[in-house]
């Protein structure tokens, strides 16, 4: 179940800008790919054509590792062009950048392939010495005949992959009472690519490990316990870096990823498939593909199948699972008030928005946005406690901007204000929403519900039957 866990991270990891928005061939973004993990044959990097041929990491077990064992998987997508080629009446197929057959459309593009070698268990204790496994991809090609039910041949996609070697080295060193395990990953193809193109059909794109471990524990490297704090700052880490992975709490599995991760990273729940960019919100590049014209619709569709889900997927999303999308409060919790704003209420009625508890987001079958949704809340009746004033809708208070306000609220500093709500965020902050008494249009603001807001310490409560000041405005 782990290590099912630790492959849907993997697989994020693995197809991370595979394909980015608007998913389409033409778009500049998609010209240049494969950003992540890129291991390319001997001499491309010196070359200037593509990346460094190796990835090295190293992470601590505990204990001596006499008694356990490791096993690999190494993971990576190898390049596959994909060539469109109309049959000419003389019976030649030649290239072209697209191809219509019925309803189907097809575009020259570069597809993946996804491999997973499974590197059979090792002793901790052979591995002393170190081991080199010797890892081999082949190439081919295929070919797909395209035509329409009940007519000839318009052409034909030829599929075309390249051979790929790899090694794989593991070495294991005793040191302070735990075990020091090394991983290198290398592209061993020898012969010089020719450019750029030649350079990444030869490379593992996307690569990463997972590493299980029997009988032993990977140590987090990120919060390692005291005991082992020196060898994990020890650990030398080369184009990749090692957490746990897997369920909270166990840690018998480690992913050594090319992007910088937590430990026991996770896809969320509410996340409805591949986007292809870990960087953007799922919402909003959900609602943008949604935007999307018919006509970039379907040219995504005819770049690439993958492209082709996410638009399919994102076409027929229900309001409910888009809904889901919209985020959810995981860890609720009140920060510490400032004393000054903490004596019991002695002022008008209405309960101390502070001491309740910040709202579940269980909305059941009620839209997020409307009011009912969270009937704790009650913005006209909720009070803040301000220098032992309780303060409500209707009070009167004088506004002083802390220094590190707004620059706009600096103008409103000492000016008289009267409360319209009180409210609290996800994160349990108050905020006190007012309209200025000398303001011309304050009955307008009030009713269209533009307020100014500050929060309970840049307030002084004034009291029912204080004297309000009020500003004589220039006429020059």
């Amino acid at each position: 179940m782990s290590l099912e866990l630790a492959r849907a991270v993997a697989d994020a990891v693995l197809y991370e800008g595979y394909l980015l928005y608007p998913y389409r061939a033409t778009s500049r973004k998609n010209m240049v790919r494969w950003q992540f993990g890129v291991l390319g044959p001997n001499g491309a990097s010196a070359a200037g054509i593509g990346e460094e041929p190796a990835m090295e990491a190293q992470c601590v077990l505990s204990g001596d590792g006499e008694a356990g064992s490791v096993t690999v998987h190494l993971r990576f997508l190898q390049l596959q062009t994909r060539e469109v080629e109309r049959l000419e009446p003389a019976g030649d197929h030649v290239p072209v950048d697209e191809i219509s057959v019925g309803d189907r459309r097809v575009l020259t593009w570069d597809e993946a392939v996804e491999h997973e070698i499974t590197i059979a268990p090792y002793a901790l204790k052979d591995l002393r010495a170190g081991i080199s496994t010797a890892v081999e991809v082949g190439g081919g090609d295929d070919v797909e005949v395209l035509s329409a039910p009940g007519e000839a041949p318009a052409g034909r996609i030829v599929r075309r992959r390249w051979p790929l070697r790899a090694e794989v080295r593991l070495t294991a060193e005793q040191v302070d009472g735990f075990l020091r395990l090394s991983a290198r990953v290398q592209n061993v193809h020898d012969d010089p690519p020719h450019d750029k193109d030649d350079a990444i059909r030869r490379s593992l794109i996307g690569a990463h490990l997972l590493i299980e471990a029997d009988g032993a524990d990977f140590v987090s490297l990120l919060d390692p316990p005291e005991a082992a704090a020196d060898i994990a700052a020890s650990c030398h880490q080369h184009r990749c870096w090692p957490v746990l992975a897997g369920a909270a709490g166990e840690s018998d599995l480690l992913l050594v990823s090319p992007i910088i991760l937590y430990d026991h990273p996770e896809v969320a729940a509410e996340s409805a498939g591949d986007l292809f960019d870990s960087t953007e919100i799922d919402e909003i590049l959900t609602l943008r593909v949604m935007t999307l014209t018919d006509d970039e619709k379907a040219e995504a569709r005819a770049t690439d199948p993958r492209a082709e889900a996410i638009i399919d997927r994102c076409d027929q999303m229900s309001p409910e699972t888009l809904n889901r999308l919209h985020g959810i409060l995981r860890s609720p919790h009140l920060d510490q008030t400032d004393a000054s704003v903490s004596a019991s209420a002695d002022g008008p009625a209405g309960t101390d928005i502070r001491n309740t508890e910040p709202p579940s987001f269980d909305t059941g079958e009620v839209p997020w946005w409307d009011p009912a949704t969270d009937a704790a809340v009650q913005p006209e009746v909720d009070a803040v406690t301000i220098n032992g004033v309780s303060v409500c809708k209707g009070s009167l208070v004088r506004v002083h901007p802390s220094r590190r306000a707004d620059a706009q609220d600096l103008f409103f500093a000492d000016q008289d204000a009267r409360v319209t709500a009180v409210l609290s965020d996800v994160d349990g902050d108050v905020h006190v929403a007012v309209v200025l008494v000398d303001d011309p249009a304050a009955d307008l603001h009030d009713w269209y519900g533009r307020y100014l807001y500050f929060a309970p310490e840049e307030l002084e409560p004034l009291g029912e039957e204080a004297d309000v000041e009020h500003r004589e405005e220039s006429r020059s």
